[in-house]
């Protein structure tokens, strides 16, 4: 049986300001809504074959790129923790898991 997906209050927080950023820069929720479809797909990947993603020097936390974004993730025996998205093209030292 797939483990399910659980979000961080963090992830959820990303995930809307990347969204928001995007209808607001395009000045339309055309984008927005195909980096959402892509998002949805990949979190499928994970669910079924969580393995698949990167490596990170946590224990059970690894990563999916979906374009210029990083997806961390925590695997456990009954879910998937989506822990934070990251926009790469940001400043990394900004960035801490």
């Amino acid at each position: 049986m797939p483990r399910k997906i659980e979000w961080s209050p963090r992830a959820i927080q990303e995930w809307t300001k990347i969204l928001k950023y995007w209808v607001k820069r395009n000045k339309s929720y055309e984008y927005s809504l195909k980096l959402d479809r892509l998002f949805v797909e990949k979190f499928d990947i994970i669910i079924n074959s969580p393995d698949t993603g990167t490596k990170t020097d946590f224990t059970m936390v690894r990563i999916k790129i979906i374009h210029h974004n990083k997806i961390y993730y925590r695997i456990y025996p009954e879910k998937i923790e989506i822990l934070a998205i990251w926009d790469t093209r940001r400043n990394p030292k900004k960035f801490k898991l």
